[in-house]
């Protein structure tokens, strides 16, 4: 046998027991024996729960989603939940997406909360993650999982938690639970199902989830408006398709264009290298169809259909992707401009995002004297404001990873209704001669121009994980000093909770939970944001500048003087 290192080797052997089926046990003799590296990438670790859950490659091991993973979390939850709600009648539901193996595992763990006498709700086939969310709070539950990885590649899977309140895992229930289950063993895994306990559900919660989409989604559009607005919808091979087509029906948008060739759900995603609408790739397909039948708007979903992608024709009449960020103030400003014309804000109001998104948010709150209240990446941490905040009203917030959501009927990004409520400010806009990225432009003439760009690296296993530490550490041992000759003023660490004026070497605290999020803000006003992912095996780079647009004739050539600060930043930070 191959030389395996001690530790690693207890990891294996524990999955050699009889608490294993001997398909999973013949998998792993044949790791040892075949491949020493895919059995240390297996088992150096146990998957973690990140910003979005808990995600990774499916297969055998401790570091990979399989039966006895999902399992050993679903028996920790339920451990947790008999322990948390004595003697009350527990209930979760569960949904799955399109992705490989998704609908088995989805029923694997409906085995194990109903083996642990919870009543469960399973979705008899694929749905979104917004109705998920929904659906905890209209069936009363005290819990609810989806299974789905998101946008990432074919091969992973993943695991969100709910909880109560329709949102996802927050402190202190988030590491109470985590503890729970890493005190358990696989052995004590209830596999064996109470058939009894799990109801299948389907379009009856469909039909209340998409009522609510239009509902919160629609704001006084004209008949005339909506049948003149050409819509290109895609679902990339998703579970948006279950939901949006019928959501754009019942708001009365009939003149719809769907891309068919990404029609039916399909966890290997046949036409797209990245199921991801932040990618401009994964619409292709969409938008050579907006050509075709001169579409007005485009609109994508990722396999979960949390996130929503949007193009819309720009200002000689070509289809351009927007980014999250334009995405999110332009729904934030359409949405706070309806409830001042119903003179429905009051002081009492708010909207949100996060510490990496565009601060041209900041701006657009103070245009309409909202509050803004702004928390770490990942919707949780906004569901977490609407919990913690009762007694205020949640109007709409996003963040920069292509995410919305519109009022607080769900509690994650939500791009069924974010779907529609694009097309509402697109058909506005065009029947008042107007145009969606006309509006966007008075947008930065009215609060500022601001430019922002992503760039991601990519650092794949045991080594890769290990430099986007050191860079981490690096950055914090030696932070920098200026950035394309502007003096950074200001340094903000999430991890120490500590903010650094830079210029009068004093310290505050940051009252916001820890993350390992370092951000440099430079004399000029660019924003750098540095942080390590939390589902994906990337370090991230959020650049934001901004300056003043005085008219909109001369958008364009301010639009590149922004473009040209961006690029010198990534050239002076070596990040090409």
């Amino acid at each position: 046998m191959r030389y395996i290192e001690p530790e690693l080797l207890k990891r294996v052997n524990t999955w050699l027991t009889p608490a294993f089926d001997k398909d999973t046990q013949d998998q792993i003799k044949h790791l040892i024996a075949l491949e020493p590296t895919e059995l240390k990438e297996s088992f150096y670790k146990d998957l973690e729960f990140g910003t979005g859950g808990m995600r990774g490659v499916m297969g055998i091991g401790t570091n990979r989603i399989n039966k006895y993973t999902l399992g050993k979390n679903t028996q920790g939850i339920s451990n947790y939940m008999h322990q948390t709600f004595p003697g009350k009648d527990l209930k979760v539901v569960i949904a799955y997406d399109c992705r490989h193996n998704s609908k088995s595992l989805a029923k694997v763990v409906a085995d194990v909360f109903s083996a642990n006498t919870i009543k469960v709700y399973l979705f008899e086939d694929l749905r979104p993650t917004p109705e998920l969310s929904f659906a905890l709070k209209y069936l009363d539950c005290h819990c609810g999982i989806v299974l789905t990885a998101s946008h990432n590649p074919p091969e992973y899977n993943g695991y969100k938690v709910y909880w109560q309140d329709g949102g996802q895992l927050v402190p202190p229930q988030d590491s109470e639970i985590i503890d729970v289950i890493n005190a358990l063993d696989y052995a004590e895994i209830k596999f064996e199902a109470n058939p009894k306990l799990i109801q299948y559900i389907g379009q009856e919660v469909d039909d209340v989830f998409i009522d609510a989409s239009v509902k919160n989604g629609s704001f006084d559009t004209s008949k005339d408006a909506k049948d003149n607005l050409n819509i290109v919808f895609t679902s990339l091979h998703g579970t948006s398709i279950t939901t949006i087509p019928e959501t754009f029906k019942r708001a009365g948008y009939n003149n719809v264009h769907i891309v068919e060739e990404q029609r039916e759900p399909n966890g290997d995603f046949p036409t797209v290298q990245s199921p991801n609408p932040e990618e401009p790739e994964a619409l292709k397909m969409a938008l050579d169809l907006a050509e075709k039948v001169n579409g007005d708007i485009v609109i994508g979903t990722d396999p979960d259909s949390d996130r929503v992608g949007i193009a819309v024709r720009g200002l000689n009449n070509e289809m351009l992707l927007l980014n999250g960020n334009q995405t999110m103030v332009m729904m934030t400003d359409f949405l706070l401009k309806q409830w001042k014309n119903n003179n429905k804000l009051n002081d009492n109001q708010f909207i949100a995002s996060t510490i990496v998104s565009t601060p041209m948010m900041q701006a657009v709150a103070d245009a309409y004297q909202v509050e803004y209240k702004i928390g770490l990446t990942g919707f949780k941490w906004i569901a977490k404001m609407i919990k913690d905040y009762p007694n205020q009203e949640f109007i709409g917030g996003g963040e920069e990873s292509f995410g919305y959501m519109v009022g607080d009927f769900v509690r994650d990004k939500d791009a069924v209704t974010s779907a529609l409520l694009a097309c509402e400010i697109a058909a506005q806009a065009k029947a008042n001669g107007s145009s969606f990225y006309k509006e966007l432009i008075q947008l930065y003439v009215d609060n500022g121009f601001y430019k922002e760009r992503l760039i991601s690296m990519t650092k794949k296993g045991i080594e890769g994980a290990q430099e986007i530490k050191q860079m981490m550490i690096d950055a914090r041992e030696n932070p920098l000093k200026e950035v394309c000759g502007s003096k950074v003023i200001r340094i903000e660490d999430y991890q120490l909770s500590e903010a650094k004026n830079v210029i009068e070497g004093t310290t505050t605290s940051i009252d916001i939970p820890k993350s390992n999020v370092l951000i440099y803000y430079t004399e000029d006003g660019s924003k750098i944001a540095l942080r390590p992912s939390g589902t994906e095996p990337k370090i991230k780079f959020y650049i934001s500048v901004n300056t003043t647009l005085d008219n909109v004739s001369a958008f364009k050539a301010t639009e590149q003087k922004l473009e040209n600060k961006i690029d010198a930043i990534i050239k002076d930070m070596q990040l090409d």
